[in-house]
């Protein structure tokens, strides 16, 4: 096809927005109801139901945490070959303000005082230190105390928020400039230096939400390894959201198998990068031998969660790096938008295994000797059995489809293709080598 005869405004998601809107809000409240009734039935103050709420919130966080570097790369480097793709990824990262209403249900575990005897809090310890590493914790009052942290927050989607809407301002601009692509250039200044804060931010808040359910244990190199499934899931959903938009004859003429083969392409790249990442943090940590750093890899050695562990290696690493190898299947939108899925549930396994284990965690470890001396060794508590269940489904399920929602709500107002673009025409032709 040639390129003047492209048109970007008639690329829009019409009354198909729509309805998918209204398909995906309907699921999404339906499942999250279906969680809370489980979620009040368990008898536990509701300490699974806001473990399962944040793997749930975590999941759609770094979905839109992916979208914000996605856009941001793709300026950084003048990549064209993105063009026809880069307004749905604007679109994901639009859907900020909707993650922070999706977040404040954790205040109630932040601010409540509920389960605080046993658990020290129903979701993250530091609010009420006990046991043998309390003072440990209490040493580290100064930055986990409810105020700050609620500081940050506040920050962090301050920063998220106003780049977010800088840049889709400025691709509105460009819809609308004709034959200036100043805004482009624009974008393309602004990204290198809002990559340093994103990074900075998507860092601390991994931290903040998720290192933090063991305020005991820390690891400099988490923030990476949360990124890293950041980028695996804004891939893998954009290649999932391509393939319907053509399954409905939407993006036809504009996006083909060697788009496809790039989204591939970068799947399997950072398939290989979680790997490294997830090996280079567990090797460095075990090796030091620190206990407060090995405590948190020794409880997910132990039962229920070896096999779990092992799990987690093969399924988000092992298959998916043998499964995206090929060319081909980079190529073929249907074995391709198969191992997108498959991606975003290995990615929701990812973050099971580093939440839920805390759930299971008990209060007071078990103590034994090591190196002639008693320790406490940070183990399950004995005889629970793995937590999973219709919960750990149905929340994340919710959160994503509401999530899904608010994509088709803004992509209903506004062409799924950047108009005037100045790299559209080259990526209308591109073609990989």
């Amino acid at each position: 096809m040639e390129n003047h005869t492209i048109n970007p405004a008639t690329y829009t998601l019409g009354d198909k927005g729509a309805q998918l809107k209204r398909n995906m809000t309907f699921v999404g409240v339906l499942a999250l109801a279906i969680s809370a009734y489980f979620g009040f039935a368990e008898g536990d103050d509701l300490r699974r139901f806001f473990h399962t709420y944040l793997l749930g919130y975590s999941f759609v966080l770094s979905i839109a945490l992916g979208s914000i570097f996605f856009v941001m790369i793709q300026h950084i480097t003048g990549s064209f070959w993105s063009a026809s793709v880069r307004r749905v990824a604007e679109t994901v990262m639009a859907q900020f303000p909707l993650v922070l209403i999706m977040g404040l249900p954790l205040l109630y575990p932040l601010l409540s005082h509920a389960g605080q005897d046993e658990f020290g809090g129903l979701l993250w310890p530091w609010l009420h230190p006990h046991g043998d590493h309390a003072a440990l914790i209490e040493g580290k009052h100064a930055f986990l105390n409810v105020g700050f942290f609620m500081i940050r927050q506040v920050f962090y989607f301050a920063v998220w928020m106003a780049t977010a809407h800088w840049f889709n301002k400025k691709s509105v601009e460009q819809d609308n400039s004709g034959d200036d692509v100043s805004p482009t250039f624009a974008m393309r200044k602004v990204a290198a230096p809002a990559i340093i804060l994103f990074a900075l931010t998507l860092t601390a808040a991994s931290f903040d939400l998720l290192m933090s359910l063991d305020p005991a244990w820390f690891s400099t190199i988490f923030g990476v390894y949360y990124f890293s499934g950041c980028v695996i899931a804004i891939f893998a959903f954009l290649a999932i959201v391509m393939n319907w938009l053509q399954d409905h004859d939407l993006m036809v003429g504009v996006f083909n198998k060697e788009h496809y083969h790039d989204l591939g392409k970068f799947l399997f790249a950072f398939v290989f990068f979680w790997g490294y990442i997830a090996f280079s943090q567990f090797m460095l940590l075990w090796y030091a031998d620190i206990p407060e750093e090995t405590g948190w890899y020794l409880l997910r050695q132990t039962e229920p969660w070896t096999n779990v562990s092992w799990a987690l290696l093969l399924i988000t690493f092992v298959i998916p790096f043998l499964g995206l190898l090929s060319r081909h299947v980079k190529r073929s939108r249907k074995t391709l938008k198969f191992w997108a899925w498959y991606m975003l549930a290995a990615h929701w396994l990812d973050l099971y295994y580093i939440i839920m284990p805390q759930f299971t965690k008990a209060p007071h470890g078990v103590e034994t000797m090591i190196d002639g001396k008693m320790q406490t060794i940070p183990i399950a508590e004995p005889g629970t059995a793995l937590p999973i269940g219709a919960m750990e489904v149905l929340v994340p399920v919710a959160l994503f489809c509401l999530f899904v929602a608010g994509v088709a709500r803004t992509a209903a107002k506004r062409p799924l293709l950047c108009k005037n673009d100045p790299l559209l025409p080259k990526c209308l032709g591109f073609h990989n080598i």
